[in-house]
């Protein structure tokens, strides 16, 4: 009775790691993975430059 177990957890990592592997054929196709560099600084504005922090959490008092 076992073997249902078993065959069910094996059906389920195949079906994960499938789902993986086809994710990463797919961003690699569609140029997901050729610039990080663009895609790390795409949230990035005027407002917010890079390399300067704005906001922080726990908010923390302004000193006078």
């Amino acid at each position: 009775m076992e073997w249902i177990f078993y065959t069910f957890a094996f059906l389920v990592a195949t079906a994960i790691s499938g789902t993986a592997v086809y994710a990463l054929y797919w961003s690699s196709q569609h140029g997901q993975l050729r610039d990080f560099e663009r895609g790390a600084t795409s949230i990035f504005d005027a407002q917010e430059p890079v390399g300067r922090m704005t906001d922080r959490f726990p908010v923390q008092p302004r000193k006078p």
